[in-house]
């Protein structure tokens, strides 16, 4: 009954949001979205068709489709996206490809905004309304924010956004939560220090090979 209550809450909640100002302003990013509008895809018709987008740990990830060779994988990531972003221009970067699944990496920097993990849930919440409706059959999942010692400080907000989002993923069998965030904590507790590029926020060879793991386990 209570997760009940929840689910139908953060979908009131989703309906609210959907009429309410985003905070940022998406058109920012009209001219890197025209680039990936741009771009060729090459998919094979025999491969399923996963799209992977979200914010800068997507858009950085150039190689994706060299770990999963088994499928179209369709890099629509665009850096220094929120949910709000994505949803903005879903038609763009999701639903033009007909995917049959869709991994979606957003929340990292809405964390590092001054949105509550219940206002980064709702529009997590809002934009899965969006792609049910769609794509009935597809599977959708939300990679989990990951840590990073750059954000380090915001660390109980993370897990906070973290375990919203998981919760709300149990509500339908063909929305998963795929947690990154547990592999890249070290035995001190702390993020790896070795998966990270200079800024310690985005991602080296070594991090990738971690989510690749990861993900991989789902696109078997």
């Amino acid at each position: 009954m209570l997760r009940s209550i929840f689910f139908c809450s953060f979908f009131l909640i989703s309906f609210i949001f959907s009429s309410s100002v985003y905070g940022q302003d998406p058109l920012r990013f009209n001219a890197e979205i025209e680039v990936i509008k741009n771009k060729e895809f090459a998919i094979d018709q025999e491969k399923e068709v996963v799209v992977f987008t979200g914010s800068s740990s997507i858009r950085m990830w150039t190689d994706i489709q060299n770990y999963y060779p088994q499928i179209n994988a369709i890099n629509t990531g665009f850096g220094g996206s929120h949910f709000t972003d994505l949803i903005h221009y879903k038609d763009q970067l999701i639903s033009r490809f007909n995917p049959d699944r869709i991994f979606i990496y957003e929340g990292d920097n809405d964390t590092d905004s001054d949105k509550t993990p219940e206002e980064i849930l709702a529009a997590a919440a809002y934009l899965y309304g969006q792609l049910r409706a769609e794509f009935p059959e597809a599977k959708l999942y939300f990679i989990s924010p990951k840590p990073s010692i750059a954000r380090w400080h915001l660390q109980e907000k993370y897990i906070m956004v973290n375990s919203l989002l998981m919760e709300f993923c149990e509500f339908d069998k063909n929305l998963t939560f795929v947690d990154v965030w547990s592999p890249m904590i070290g035995d001190d507790g702390k993020p790896l220090p070795d998966v990270f590029i200079e800024d310690n926020l985005h991602m080296n060879e070594k991090g990738y090979s971690i989510w690749g793991k990861v993900i991989g386990e789902y696109l078997k």
